[in-house]
């Protein structure tokens, strides 16, 4: 898997990219007919280890949805993360502010 035009691609417009997963399979896995889950899992974790995040969380199997590849290190980045712990809390029935996705429906699902 080569990240690197998508990691650049995130660094050039100050650390967010909207991208398509047939552009991410495209660079991740251009021999693959399709995304599968277990191909989407990989892609998460190679992200993971050359320091991007995603929005939604979970990858999704189409090509045809569009994510937000965020850089974790960046002000962004951690905003994102501090919401995905919210949500882990709020599967967990343990988040210490219950309101918030109330309010913001549409982040719990990305953030799932």
């Amino acid at each position: 898997m080569d990240f690197t035009i998508i990691k650049h691609a995130v660094e050039v417009d100050d650390g967010i990219k909207r991208l398509s997963m047939r552009f991410i399979k495209k660079h991740a896995a251009p021999e693959r007919a399709r995304l599968s889950a277990e191909l989407c899992a990989e892609i998460g974790e190679e992200f993971e280890r050359i320091g991007l995040t995603t929005l939604p969380r979970t990858l999704p199997t189409s090509e045809n949805e569009f994510v937000w590849v965020i850089k974790r290190d960046s002000a962004l980045g951690e905003v994102a993360a501090v919401a995905a712990a919210l949500a882990d809390l709020e599967k967990l029935k343990m988040n210490p502010l219950p309101q918030v996705f109330a309010n913001y429906p549409l982040a719990q699902r990305y953030l799932s």
